[in-house]
Parts: structure tokens; C-alpha cells; sequence
């Protein structure tokens, strides 16, 4: 059983809720149902899981009066082994995007406080248009990502000590012990090519086969190819999926990362396209970093709409859309310097995504500057450069020596922990996970 920081969070909300349900949210297969599964055994005496895909005709419940007592009357006859007992009971919704009328009663279910409710599902299929529909106030809310590169570690039977250890070279800005750091960049790399949904991950630890996490990858990517065709609208199921299968080409087979429509087929503008990546945004199965003309807080008021990278929510699905040997020469550190940079860089978005940050990028076509991530903490700019090798960063540099809203920077590099005179920290690319 991966153990994921998840449930830390949710122990934490059922200690401290005030009349709120929790709403965990995130893109498909990254494991919400199943952390929920293990926590409600662990945690109370019964369950009562809906699942609205599994069982539409559960909407029933939800079809008439939104008190608790009508709900939980109705619950009793539809599962009559259950004992449903306050503070003792939790009720789980499941893929609750299908039934907008148990979206609506999470409002009465936490007003009335009698019982811990859970719901999950992706955003696919919610309906944005009707406003009234979704209980604002009355919920709390967990992101759940893939696993991320600390989870990885922890399946791999590296335990807190060793990581805390590991992170104690991070706040002192000391070097590493090179079998370590060599160690870690070896686990890094194993990271990338398995990625972070849970089942493939488990597929790695169990097997530690490549070409069985293969087949996981190419399931999951069929599986997000099926929801697209499934949710997304009439005009925008072929030219979403177009684009989501744009991406590896987006990021890994071109020295720009902007994404670009010509990519996805000759001759695309954005007018054509660009609503279907607000699709594929709004349903999490993408997410973007935008540029920016200026760096200085705040980023979002520097920031454009019409450029951008975008990125799959998780490094398996990135995986799926190449080649297989692909993950064999990210493995043996065998790869051409360009699709070393662009996994590299896929990698540090991928983990700053899963620890919440807002992505930026930054380019000045006349001064020739770019600079790769830029992220804010503390109401601060933080720019990042990341390098396959340990090759200079001209452009980071200039920008913090010229720029006094920019108190340090970070450069990852297949290298040691190390800091400049300018104020860049140079680390290796694994500790994206951990600053």
C-alpha cells in the first residue's frame, strides 16, 4: 500500500472541521477513492460509499427534499446492512461530478454537522454554468496530485529519517556526500520514467519491470483519451484531444517549450484551439505556465493569456506518449542533451505543480533572456533555471544582479548543493521536491 501525504491531511480536517464536507479534488486515477477506501477502514465503523458511475441509480437519494433525514432514511433503505450512526459513520461520494443534485446537498450535510461526509471526483462533467449548484462556504478542499518524488521514496522504503537527514544538506546550503547525491539522482531518474499515478508506481515496486509500468502508462493515457471523447463538448472532442497529444512534441521535441498550435497540426491558429485548452485546463487534465513580461511581484499582473506552456498533470502520462525507450535512456542518463533539458525541466514543473505552486516563464525576444520557471513565495519572485548538465546561467544571473525584487534564485543542475555571491542556490534537480 503506497502511503501518501493525503491522509495526514485528511486526519488533520476530521479533527479540526467546523460543519464543512470535504471535497477532494484532482485529475483521474491519482488515487482519491482508494485513500478514502483506507481511511474510512481505519478510521470509523462504517461506510456508506456511493459511487455515481458505478451505481446512477443512487441518485435517487438526492432526488427529493435535501434534508439529512430524507437523505439518510433513503440511504438506510437502499443499504440496509449499514448501520448509519452519527460520529460513527462516514458517507462517501464518489465520482460526484455525476449527480449535481449531491453537489447541492453537501451545503445541508454541513450545516447540519451530524456526520463526516467525503466526497471525490474529477472536475470532467461538472457543470461550471450553473452557479447555484455548488455549496461555496460550506466545504473544505484537498488537491490530490500524483504520487510525488518524497511518496516515491517512501515505496521505496527510504524512510523519513533518511529523507529529513537528506533535507537538513538542503537548509544548510552544504554539499551533498556524493554516494548519496549520486543515489538520489539515480532514484530521480526512476522517478521520471515510472511518473507519479499511483499505479504505476506500484507496478514499479512490485516488478521494478519497466515494460509492465509501460503497459499502466498506456492504460492511463487511454483512459484520459476516453474521458476527453466522454465529457468534453461535440466541437471541442477532436481538437482537445489533438492538443493533449501535442504535448511530448511540445515539450520534448523542440528547443522552445511555448506551446505552439502549429504543433498539432499545419496551419492551426489559436483561434481554432485555444478554447480547448481552457477545456482541457478546466478539467485538470492540463496545467500551464504562463510568461510574463516582467518579473516582479505580482506575477499574475505581468502575465499573458495567449503564451504558455502546458503540461500533463503527471510524468506517466508524458511517459505514455513516447517511445518506450525513451524511459530507458532516461534511466541509464543516456539521452540527447535537448530531451534531457526538456524532461529535466517537465520534472522540476511537475514537482513544484504537486507542492501548488502558480508557474511562470519568463522571455525577452530583443535581450535574448529566458528564464525557464518562475514561481513567487513570501510575496517574492523566485526565478529557476534548469540545466541537464551544470552549465552557466547567463540569464539568471543578469536577472537577479539587475532586479532588487528578487532575493534569491534557484538553478537545478545533475550537480551538488552549492550558492553564489548573486544569491543562486544551486541544487540538485531531485530537491525540487523538497524546497
Amino acid at each position: 500500500m503506497l502511503r501518501r501525504k493525503a491522509t495526514a491531511y485528511i486526519k488533520n480536517w476530521i479533527a479540526n472541521k467546523d460543519k464543512k464536507c470535504l471535497v477532494v479534488q484532482g485529475a483521474r486515477q491519482t488515487g482519491k477513492t482508494y485513500i478514502i477506501e483506507r481511511f474510512a477502514e481505519e478510521n470509523y465503523e462504517e461506510c456508506v460509499e456511493i459511487n455515481f458511475k458505478q451505481m446512477p441509480s443512487a441518485k435517487d437519494i438526492f432526488a427529493g427534499d435535501l434534508t439529512v433525514e430524507n437523505m439518510v432514511m433513503a440511504m438506510r433503505f437502499r443499504f440496509p446492512e449499514k448501520k448509519i450512526s452519527e460520529g460513527k459513520t462516514l458517507i462517501f461520494l464518489d465520482e460526484i461530478q455525476e449527480c449535481q443534485e449531491a453537489i447541492t446537498s453537501l451545503k445541508f450535510w454541513a450545516i447540519d454537522n451530524r456526520y463526516d461526509v467525503i466526497v471525490s471526483g474529477s472536475l470532467l462533467g461538472i457543470d461550471y454554468k450553473r452557479a447555484s449548484s455548488y455549496p461555496v462556504g460550506y466545504v473544505d478542499y484537498l488537491k490530490m496530485y500524483g504520487v510525488d518524488f518524497e511518496e516515491f521514496l517512501w515505496g521505496l522504503g527510504i524512510n523519513e529519517e533518511m529523507i529529513e537527514s537528506l533535507c537538513g544538506y538542503l537548509k544548510t546550503k552544504t554539499a551533498i556526500p556524493e554516494a548519496i547525491n549520486s543515489q538520489m539522482m539515480k532514484y530521480y531518474r526512476q522517478y521520471i520514467a515510472v511518473g507519479g499515478m499511483p499505479e504505476a508506481v506500484q507496478k514499479y515496486i512490485d516488478t521494478k519491470d519497466y515494460s509492465e509500468v509501460d503497459k499502466v502508462q498506456r492504460n492511463l493515457l487511454q483512459g484520459y483519451q476516453y474521458d476527453i471523447a466522454h465529457y468534453a463538448t461535440a466541437e471541442e472532442k477532436v481538437k482537445a484531444e489533438k492538443c493533449y497529444l501535442s504535448l511530448s512534441r511540445q515539450l520534448l521535441d523542440k528547443e522552445n517549450h511555448k506551446f505552439q498550435y502549429k504543433e498539432i497540426e499545419h496551419g492551426a491558429r489559436a483561434q481554432k484551439y485555444y478554447s480547448s485548452i481552457e477545456w482541457l485546463l478546466h478539467a485538470d487534465i492540463v496545467h500551464l505556465c504562463k510568461l510574463v513580461t516582467d518579473v516582479r511581484f505580482d506575477l499574475d499582473d505581468y502575465s499573458r493569456e495567449d503564451f504558455f506552456r502546458a503540461y500533463t498533470t503527471d510524468l506517466s502520462l508524458l511517459m505514455a506518449m513516447k517511445d518506450f525507450s525513451v524511459k530507458q535512456h532516461i534511466v541509464e542518463n543516456t539521452l540527447l542533451a535537448n530531451t534531457k533539458g526538456g524532461i529535466y525541466e517537465c520534472a522540476v514543473a511537475d514537482a513544484l505543480y504537486k507542492k501548488g505552486y502558480k508557474l511562470y516563464f519568463y522571455k525577452n525576444e530583443t535581450t535574448k533572456k529566458e528564464i525557464d520557471i518562475i514561481i513567487q513565495k513570501d510575496g517574492r519572485p523566485v526565478p529557476i533555471e534548469i540545466k541537464s548538465g551544470n552549465e552557466r546561467a547567463g540569464s539568471l544571473k543578469s536577472l537577479v544582479s539587475k532586479n532588487k525584487d528578487i532575493v534569491y534564485a534557484y538553478k537545478f543542475i545533475d550537480g551538488n548543493i552549492g550558492i553564489s555571491d548573486e544569491g543562486i542556490i544551486t541544487l540538485p534537480l531531485y530537491m525540487a521536491a523538497f524546497i
